[in-house]
């Protein structure tokens, strides 16, 4: 009679532990599906107003992210970025016409701001 209750405690336990692993994997999947997909719609401005751009951002679940964007000119920029702190980003937009230069920006994790310069012109855009 000893035995036959060892054998149930045992599996007993084995299937609270199948079970535990099993919801606590589908929790981690669904976070890290959520946090690799995010993505939001970008707009933005060069000095002056001649110049005006649209895209998107995709934050990775690292952290980091990339920022594509087309201007009205014609070229496709794209800028790997890193957050620095919490809510505040930073990278370089590389464009296909030869423009390189800085953006930051500051988050709430659904919309935001930002900035920078590329071929010698400051520019604004928001997100979210």
């Amino acid at each position: 009679m000893s035995m036959n209750v060892v054998h149930r405690s045992v599996a007993t336990r084995s299937g609270r532990r199948s079970t535990f692993h099993m919801r606590l994997l589908a929790v981690v999947a669904a976070s890290s599906s959520v946090v690799a997909c995010a993505a939001h719609n970008v707009q933005g401005m060069v000095e002056g107003g001649q110049e005006s751009f649209v895209g998107a951002s995709f934050r990775e679940a690292d952290g980091g992210g990339v920022l594509t964007v087309s201007s009205s000119r014609g070229a496709i920029c794209t800028g790997d970025f890193v957050y620095v702190r919490v809510r505040e980003g930073q990278g370089t937009f590389r464009c296909s016409d030869g423009r390189v230069g800085p953006f930051h920006f500051v988050s709430t994790g659904l919309r935001g701001t930002g900035g920078g310069n590329f071929g010698g012109k400051r520019f604004v855009f928001s997100f979210g």
